[in-house]
């Protein structure tokens, strides 16, 4: 990471993917998301106010990774 002008830069960038974009990335039912979410399997949103939520676009792609790995490693 290199600092400009008090800024920190990555070189993949990282963007905050909103709840309807997680749905439609993961291809999964709002309530499906949910419960992962609770039971621990899914990544948790960061709230970025009183009634709003995102995901940082890197932890929904490493999940996708997980998921795709643990299907073709699973496969016969």
């Amino acid at each position: 990471m290199n600092s400009t002008n008090g800024h920190i830069q990555n070189k993949s960038e990282i963007s905050l993917k909103r709840f309807s974009d997680v749905l439609k990335q993961t291809g999964m039912k709002r309530s499906t998301l949910w419960l992962w979410i609770n039971r621990g399997t899914f990544p948790k949103p960061i709230k970025l106010g009183e009634k709003a939520i995102a995901w940082p676009s890197n932890e929904i792609d490493a999940w996708i990774a997980e998921r795709i790995s643990l299907s073709r490693n699973t496969e016969g």
